[in-house]
């Protein structure tokens, strides 16, 4: 899976991973090693998310229906929670750093690009 941002004509994920199934969001990324950059995690359907059991920070980016974010997290830490996102419908976790690197903000259009 890849993601662009369409708004600022920048990749934030060339190798990406859907969680869909509900056992697989609730693992998310609990007990993995750190994302390289251009990796992330798309949570679908989704509105909040916590980073227990993580052992580094992420950043997170809040979807509604039409994959433009309604919400951002950077470098959220290991062991915090999000609240519900009402308007989430999805979230995406990708390494610390990257929203700030692509310069992604609230309202932006993002494009989900399925690998296969």
């Amino acid at each position: 899976m890849v993601v662009n941002n369409l708004t600022r004509n920048r990749q934030l994920i060339v190798r990406g991973k859907l969680a869909k199934s509900l056992l697989a969001r609730a693992k998310g990324l609990l007990f993995h090693p750190p994302l390289a950059q251009g990796e992330g995690l798309l949570l679908a359907p989704e509105s909040s998310i916590h980073t227990f059991f993580m052992g580094f920070a992420i950043d997170v980016a809040y979807l509604d229906g039409a994959n433009r974010v309604v919400h951002l997290i950077p470098e959220m830490k290991p062991f915090r929670i999000s609240l519900p996102v009402k308007q989430a419908r999805a979230v995406l976790e990708m390494p610390a750093g990257t929203l700030l690197r692509t310069e992604t903000q609230v309202g932006d259009q993002l494009e989900i690009v399925d690998g296969g």
